[in-house]
């Protein structure tokens, strides 16, 4: 097995639905990896060596949601809107800087 990451960064977004329970597709979390999917292309940011975005089935994080989780790091956020996932691209995935104001705690874990 090689120490060599396929990618820089790993973004997963919750895109779970839930009937009748808080769930971060309620939230807009497909249109919001959309979004960023778009701007990482866009950006020439997409492929090996770069960024990739994906969906994910449910986190485990319903009620903090949406969330979203980077990888290698294993950073988890919460994000409410395109301001909030626009500093989490600028800062975390171009930057290498956590966005510490919207980092999920461990004490927030369900």
């Amino acid at each position: 097995m090689s120490d060599e990451q396929y990618y820089k960064h790993h973004v997963f977004f919750c895109q779970n639905k839930r009937e009748g329970k808080p769930c971060c597709e309620e939230y807009g979390a497909s249109a919001m990896r959309e979004y960023v999917k778009k701007r990482m292309k866009e950006a020439g940011l997409d492929g090996k060596d770069c960024i990739r975005i994906n969906q994910a089935g449910c986190l485990g994080r319903c009620d903090d949601g949406p969330v979203l989780v980077v990888y290698p790091e294993g950073v988890w956020y919460h994000y409410i809107d395109k301001t909030d996932v626009d500093e989490i691209i600028e800062k975390h995935l171009l930057g290498g800087e956590i966005v510490e104001r919207l980092v999920l705690k461990d004490s927030d874990l369900l």
